[in-house]
């Protein structure tokens, strides 16, 4: 059973914010202790395993980034929230680099701190919850690994982790360079078919007449050059995994006869008039919207459905900002062998780019820029001179590093706090000024966990 209640310190050396900060947290049901110096800090850390700790950066004697760095070496789990009127981006790269989990200005309200101590809560039971032991699991050992700890990408993981033992059909949207193929190969390697075939095809790379051949195979004679017997990719699959990657290309005529190959668990290889039994688990993956094709008649909608049992959707990199530093340290852990000698990481010019950066390619873009960086890059770790102009060019932070666009929820959810606050909570009132029933107001209320402030 997973404990919601946590460990929790405040570092600062202002009393009023301590003070405050404690009741907040302990009035949340969480045991708080605040202290005033890094120092005190670090002895506290020495008698408590502490779960999350908000610091403050300017302070007396030990500054809140050297405790940082010291906190990372013996707490690496815990999550650390920075505090400070000293909001500048230099001191937030910095912290970044470190790798704390939130920036928050102050002032800041206790609603504020509400919200962050959910969302802790909610990353924390995913984590370490029932669900959070196939975390380690399904990183690979080899340079594939899956990387990633934001909210969104652990969500990703959690289904990943129900998923896999089943023989549940899989469909996995996304842009492309989200990595697609290697949830796939995660399901695969986590599954009971794990010691059996991964085999994927690209249904946007084969021509259609030899599609089909490449799929299911061919006998001898059976069309022009079919001068021997051939097994195809989805019987040479079988007892294992096979993987349509973009599916959404491929056309009516094979859709069809793929859905055969799902729901009969036979094929018929190309000119033969027998069928040969396969048992053979399908994921399938799509940059395109498949529902809008179903409506379009370019997808057959009973296909849709029997490839979506369980829908799983990857994130854009720009809508999970706080990966795109681990992700870049393991790509240049990966292409360190370029180099005659070694890359320390990268400065703060370079992070604060590349945090500012919309990533359009994803994933696969960061890897590709990554290398070539390691490649051209001259002095001790990747500087912005290495990285391309579109991204050196990239207009600077307006806000902390971790900002980013936000979702149309959260727009949603801040409207509404703001509408329940200008009216003091009184929800007839704000079901008026917002132009919707107080049903809807209720369901809003409960969908976003909004309390009084």
């Amino acid at each position: 059973m997973f404990d919601s209640s946590l460990n929790i310190l405040v570092v600062d050396d202002d009393k009023i914010i301590r003070d405050a900060c404690r009741e907040i947290l302990e009035n949340e049901h969480h045991h708080a202790i605040a202290v005033e110096s890094g120092l005190q800090a670090l002895a506290q850390i020495e008698q408590t395993k502490f779960d999350l700790i908000f610091t403050d950066l300017k302070m007396p004697g030990m500054s809140g980034l050297e405790l940082i760095a010291e906190i990372k070496k013996v707490l690496p789990q815990a999550d650390i929230i920075v505090l400070t009127g000293y909001a500048t981006i230099e001191s937030a790269v910095e912290a970044m680099k470190l790798g704390i989990y939130d920036y928050v200005p102050k002032p800041f309200t206790p609603g504020t701190i509400r919200k962050i101590l959910q969302n802790v809560v909610d990353r924390r039971k995913l984590l370490y919850g029932s669900a959070g032991k196939h975390v380690q699991l399904i990183y690979n050992e080899n340079q594939d690994a899956l990387i990633g700890q934001s909210t969104r990408m652990i969500e990703v993981y959690d289904l990943v982790h129900k998923v896999a033992p089943t023989d549940s059909t899989v469909l996995i949207t996304g842009e492309s360079g989200t990595g697609k193929e290697l949830i796939a190969k995660a399901i695969h390697h986590n599954s009971l078919r794990r010691d059996k075939p991964f085999l994927t095809v690209d249904c946007g790379s084969l021509v259609e007449t030899l599609f089909e051949s490449e799929l299911f195979g061919h006998v001898k004679g059976s069309f022009t050059g079919a001068i021997a017997t051939k097994h195809g990719s989805f019987e040479l699959a079988n007892g294992g995994t096979f993987f349509f990657d973009e599916i959404g290309n491929i056309s009516l005529n094979i859709q069809a006869k793929i859905l055969r190959a799902i729901q009969e668990k036979e094929i018929k290889r190309v000119g033969d008039t027998k069928t040969i039994k396969v048992n053979v688990r399908v994921i399938a993956a799509t940059n395109l919207d498949l529902r809008q094709k179903v409506e379009s008649g370019a997808f057959r909608e009973d296909l849709f459905y029997r490839l979506s049992v369980i829908p799983i959707h990857l994130p854009s990199l720009r809508e999970r900002k706080e990966d795109i530093i681990p992700l870049a340290e393991h790509f240049l852990n990966k292409f360190r062998h370029k180099r005659k000698r070694d890359l320390e990481g990268f400065d703060e010019r370079a992070l604060q780019a590349m945090m500012n950066y919309d990533w359009h390619g994803n994933v696969r873009e960061l890897e590709n820029v990554i290398e070539r960086a390691a490649v051209f890059e001259e002095g001790p770790e990747i500087s912005l001179q290495s990285l391309p102009s579109i991204i050196r060019e990239t207009p600077q932070f307006t806000s902390h590093p971790t900002a980013s666009i936000k979702t149309l929820e959260d727009v949603e959810r801040e409207h509404i706090e703001k509408a329940l606050a200008f009216t003091n909570w009184n929800r007839t009132q704000t079901a008026k000024l917002l132009g919707i029933d107080r049903k809807t107001l209720y369901d809003k209320i409960k969908k976003y966990r909004l309390i009084p402030t």
